[in-house]
């Protein structure tokens, strides 16, 4: 028997378009707390979907897909974002 590791596909998910929004919005901090600040943010606003195996992960991929997976995690970081920039949790 194998062994296996679980991972909550949620996270890279969230990871990949927190980098994509915080390149198209030049007034947002590129600092790794903020980042993170944001991610964490948006993951507790969201239902994790946790994946053991390959065929879970491929699936856990299609399902990113759907509409309203994507519409999501799009409100889940925009909203997250907008909180890390009113209330930055880093040294100027």
């Amino acid at each position: 028997m194998g062994s296996f590791d679980i991972k909550n596909y949620i996270e890279e998910a969230v990871a990949n378009y927190v980098k994509e929004a915080i390149e198209k919005d030049s007034e947002f901090c590129r600092c790794d707390k903020c980042r993170l600040d944001v991610m964490a943010i948006a993951l507790n606003d969201l239902k994790p979907k946790y994946v053991v195996t390959d065929k879970g992960y491929v699936f856990a991929k299609a399902s990113e897909l759907e509409a309203q997976f994507r519409a999501d995690t799009v409100i889940a970081v925009n909203k997250a974002m907008n909180i890390v920039k009113e209330n930055p949790q880093h040294a100027p």
